[in-house]
């Protein structure tokens, strides 16, 4: 038999490499599991995620041919294997091995099943001399070295391995925290690090987030447009200072799940004019981008993302700016935002526009709690 967690980890890691979201997958197909097993699927597809690299160095290490060179299905199971045998302590060996085994079978791969024994029996614990330092760090060398010229070598490798680390779970509390939860306060108010306890029922927001909304300066009555505002959580950070909050979001189907929040939805492509006949007061731009700050929550990205993104992003993001700008009350404010450590998404957007901030604001991973982001805040005349 193999556990219903290995099965889920399987097939979410196979949608993956289809072009799938984990994070998204892992919500969707984990539902019907025991607390347990779901978390298990979860380790099992973010670790695997974060430390592709290395499993596949060692795949080809053990297996003597490149992992490139056998099918996806094999490989993936090989990559939970060597995982699970070399990162999770309570995962007896044997476990590991057979039901690795036994999804490479189940997969209809049963030919490559005495490869796949063979080399997960050959998996130890001991350090590896990794051989260079894209495999060490489990990043590709196009991004490594993109970072050593916008931070520094000793940045880039502190990012690099704070990517490998689970994060941490922060929540928003408005008020008074759920019984049997441990929550420590953040100096972003309203933001708490769970020290003990689930954080279900709790709004799950990354800190680097929660911290963007405060940087508009947020006043009761005021009206406020959130340009970028799926999946809401800061769309709903803001209605806690009583705005008048507009939400927009390109894919409507995204809208729907901001119903209870309680403000106007509206489904629009932001790089187009905005079909408002009035300005607001504070504008968000939270704006769609590479993630490459988030790669310890969504690892995939490192996986997916190419250079010709970063050149073709950052022209749709001047165009959701530049619409914004044009919405912007006299005296008001707008945040312009990514979650992406890239220079071309960030200043690069805003020296392109010819805008002049009034403060550039940034979080690095490894140097600052939770995933990495910019800002730029914006006043108009």
């Amino acid at each position: 038999m193999i556990s219903p967690a290995r099965i889920t980890a399987f097939e979410i890691l196979r949608l993956v490499h289809g072009g799938g979201y984990a994070a998204d997958l892992l919500h969707s197909r984990s539902t019907g599991l025991e607390k347990r097993d779901a978390g298990l699927a979860s380790e099992l597809v973010l670790g695997v995620l974060r430390f592709q690299g290395q499993l596949d160095f060692l795949i080809g290490h053990f297996a003597g041919r490149p992992a490139g060179r056998l099918d996806p299905e094999v490989r993936i199971a090989l990559r939970m294997g060597i995982y699970q045998l070399r990162h999770l302590t309570r995962v007896p060996p044997h476990a590991a091995v057979s039901e690795s085994v036994e999804l490479i079978k189940r997969a209809r791969k049963r030919s490559a099943a005495p490869l796949a024994n063979a080399v997960l029996r050959k998996v130890h614990r001991q350090p590896v001399l990794w051989p260079d330092r894209a495999t060490e760090f489990s990043h590709p060398e196009w991004m490594l070295a993109r970072w050593d010229r916008q931070y520094g070598s000793a940045t880039a490798a502190t990012i690099a391995r704070a990517n490998l680390d689970p994060p941490q779970t922060y929540v928003r509390v408005p008020g008074k925290a759920p019984s049997g939860v441990i929550l420590e306060p953040t100096e972003v108010p309203g933001c708490y690090l769970v020290v003990e306890g689930s954080a279900a029922g709790l709004r799950v927001q990354g800190i680097g987030s929660q911290a963007v909304v405060p940087l508009l300066d947020l006043q009761c009555g005021q009206t406020f447009l959130d340009l970028c505002a799926a999946p809401g959580n800061k769309t709903a950070q803001a209605l806690e200072a009583g705005v008048q909050a507009v939400a927009c979001d390109l894919h409507l189907s995204r809208l729907v799940h901001m119903r209870d929040l309680g403000c106007r939805l509206v489904a629009l492509d932001g790089t187009r004019p905005l079909p408002f006949s009035t300005c607001f007061d504070r504008i968000l731009v939270d704006a769609p981008c590479s993630g490459t700050g988030t790669l310890a929550r969504n690892p995939e990205i490192k996986w997916r993302l190419k250079p010709a993104d970063l050149e073709t992003l950052p022209v749709r993001q001047r165009r959701l700016l530049e619409n914004a700008l044009e919405h912007l009350a006299p005296g008001g404010r707008l945040v312009y935002s990514t979650c992406s450590l890239e220079r071309e998404e960030n200043e690069g957007v805003i020296e392109a526009a010819r805008l002049h901030p009034e403060r550039l604001w940034r979080r690095m991973p490894g140097m600052d709690a939770g995933d990495g982001f910019f800002a730029a805040v914006l006043r108009s005349e």
